[in-house]
């Protein structure tokens, strides 16, 4: 054999006990293989060798997706776009788009946490059909107003267009839904609902009384307390491209980073919003509080050109600019607006003028915990107040409401919240229908290839963006258990309580103020 003519390379320890040494100095075969092996797995290391020419393979004639895991333990799934080259028409991905498919060797564990409370309002949004269930009949009935039927069979997602949408919320909404089943593929049943994505509610509560009286399930971003439109998270938290507002998990980071420009006792001691007033009469109204030689309402208000925002690059519209004041006005426009949670987002504290409709997370959070009550029936005197009052109380009340705010939307507002809230009103949703969805013979296959691929400019960034690469590993958070009418009653009274106390409390400033003079 040749080992028994080989000459034996023996090791002895150093003195240190921790080196080892050959004995003798001579160079020896073994020795130049093992400082090849070292050489070759630097270079592999560096990346200036590709490993799998040692197997007889190339990576690069591969037509699998190249699977990034930069940063990333070496098992995880990632599931990048696979976009279709030349001119052939954009498909779905057969062979690896995440649907039902998940990592054996990174099973799924469970997350530990339990939802935020605002989840909580998912039961009260389906209670209406928690005894009658949902039928087919009911779904389409909300066909009147909807722009879309979405399906979801076996993990795949099927659309059904009916109209146009303001702007592009239809495709966003759809694209947000998409991301949904790449986070958690395969963990939604099957379902079939009719979307809406204008403004305001349609399904007023009045017309459907009794206990079988079968409204129809209608998905939109906001409702009102005399309606029974069930609220979704809107298209913005993955970006708003006609106006350049970056995907919602950018949009946080950069204001939580505008919010250490200025200290909140260093900051404009005035109220300040910035808006298009023409959407609503509210909002003219609002104009009049603005600071003149004539009165003083501790305002600083301005309005929006977007058309002149366009064409300037966007330059006074960045959200993390504009956390300068140490109050911020929020109002609604024809509707609820989406510069609701930008607007709760910064640390200054939010004078929130009374609304009319909600949607999904606002129920959550609390008068005078949160944000500042403001009258819409007259709002100069009411923002006036409420500037006053935070200047005289500063540190301990006015700033902490504005961080406890801030602090609700970076932690039980983040993008992770978002999607677990659109998967537990899907899933609640679909466990409620009483007949299995099918694909509707108009309807189309959607995924995220087919929305990205074809996409450009802001809207092709956006979506890049905002995709989830990989499938999470852990199960959403846990959904908190429907209110006892009792204690939804009580927690209703208390937020009504400190409204009613702030109220108390402007009407004596002023009643103290007029007696002065």
């Amino acid at each position: 054999m040749r080992r028994n003519n080989e000459k034996q390379t023996r090791y002895v320890p150093h003195h240190s006990g921790t080196c080892w040494r050959p004995v003798k100095k001579k160079v020896s075969t073994a020795s130049v293989v093992f400082f090849f092996f070292l050489l070759v797995s630097a270079l592999v290391f560096l990346g200036r060798i590709d490993i799998s020419i040692f197997a007889g393979t190339s990576s690069s004639i591969s037509d699998k997706p190249i699977q990034r895991t930069t940063g990333k333990s070496p098992k995880e799934q990632e599931f990048p776009l696979k976009c279709t080259k030349g001119n052939k028409k954009q498909t779905c991905p057969k062979n690896y788009y995440p649907t039902t498919t998940h990592n054996p060797d990174r099973p799924i564990s469970s997350s530990n946490k339990t939802c935020p409370s605002y989840f909580r309002w998912i039961h009260e949004d389906l209670r209406h059909w928690k005894h009658t269930g949902i039928t087919r009949t009911m779904v389409k009935q909300a066909r009147k107003t909807a722009h879309f039927r979405l399906v979801i069979v076996k993990g795949k997602a099927y659309v059904e267009k009916y109209r146009e949408s303001i702007q592009t919320r239809d495709m966003f909404s759809l694209w947000g839904i998409l991301q949904l089943l790449r986070l958690y593929p395969g963990r939604l049943p099957d379902l079939e609902l009719m979307f809406d994505c204008d403004d305001r509610p349609v399904v007023p509560s009045n017309d459907f009384l009794g206990p079988n009286a079968g409204p129809p399930p209608l998905f939109r971003y906001c409702s009102d307390w005399s309606s029974l439109d069930i609220v979704f998270p809107d298209w913005s938290f993955w970006g708003w491209a006609e106006i350049n507002i970056k995907p919602w998990k950018s949009v946080l980071e950069d204001i939580k980073q505008g919010n250490t420009r200025t200290k909140w006792k260093d900051r404009i001691p005035y109220a300040y919003w910035r808006g298009n007033p023409s959407v609503a009469p509210t909002r003219n109204d609002l104009l009049k509080c603005n600071v003149s030689d004539k009165n003083d309402w501790n305002t600083h208000l301005y309005i929006q050109d977007w058309v002149q925002e366009s064409e300037q690059g966007y330059k006074q519209s960045n959200l993390e600019d504009q956390c300068t004041h140490r109050y911020k006005i929020y109002i609604e426009g024809w509707a609820w607006s989406v510069s609701e949670k930008y607007i709760l987002a910064c640390d200054s504290m939010t004078l929130l003028i009374r609304p009319q409709f909600y949607d999904f997370f606002i129920r959550g959070m609390v008068p005078l915990e949160h944000y500042w009550p403001i009258r819409d029936n007259s709002k100069c005197t009411s923002l006036k107040f409420a500037v006053e009052w935070g200047n005289n109380h500063t540190q301990k009340q006015a700033q902490a409401i504005g961080e406890a705010a801030g602090n609700f939307i970076q932690e039980d507002l983040k993008m992770d919240y978002v999607y677990d809230y659109m998967f537990h009103l899907l899933n609640e949703y679909a466990n409620l229908l009483k007949f299995k969805p099918s694909i509707p013979r108009g309807a189309v296959e959607l995924c995220s290839e087919t929305m990205a691929c074809p996409a450009k400019g802001t809207w092709e960034t956006f979506m890049v963006e905002s995709m989830v690469k990989s499938p999470s590993d852990l199960t959403p958070c846990t959904l908190p258990p429907p209110y006892d009418p009792s204690s939804l009653l009580g927690f209703l009274k208390r937020k009504d309580k400190s409204i009613k106390q702030v109220e108390m409390w402007e009407n004596k400033y002023w009643k103290n103020l007029n007696k002065k003079q």
